[in-house]
């Protein structure tokens, strides 16, 4: 059974960063896209930023200039840098990567940026 598991959220001021997270076992890592999401109570799931397996990157245009997405395939781990948070990036951060169709998800990490 593939398991993503999400660490680095926290409680953050307005202005400040944190580094999460995504340690990725049973699946061969390298050649899988990753992508980070977001949710909030209330809205659908949004997805923030994908990393292919060659590295290119994509970004959700309110993340743009301020996170930004990595993976260390010797460590199985995709992060999210993210820098210059607002209070609105507050939400559940969840990794999330497809096999043969099939959607695999983690259980998030909070986020909360205080103002």
């Amino acid at each position: 059974q593939v398991q993503l598991v999400e660490s680095g959220g926290g409680l953050v001021q307005a202005g400040g960063s944190l580094r999460l997270s995504c340690a990725a076992s049973r699946i061969i890592f390298g050649s899988r896209t990753m992508d980070w999401y977001r949710q909030t109570p209330g809205k659908q799931r949004e997805l923030v930023a994908t990393i292919s397996s060659s590295g290119s990157t994509n970004y959700a245009d309110y993340v743009k200039g301020r996170f930004t997405i990595s993976r260390d395939n010797a460590k199985n781990t995709a992060y999210l840098q993210m820098n210059s948070l607002k209070p609105e990036d507050t939400a559940v951060y969840l990794c999330h990567t497809s096999i043969m169709s099939q959607n695999y998800w983690g259980r998030g990490t909070q986020v909360t940026v205080s103002s």
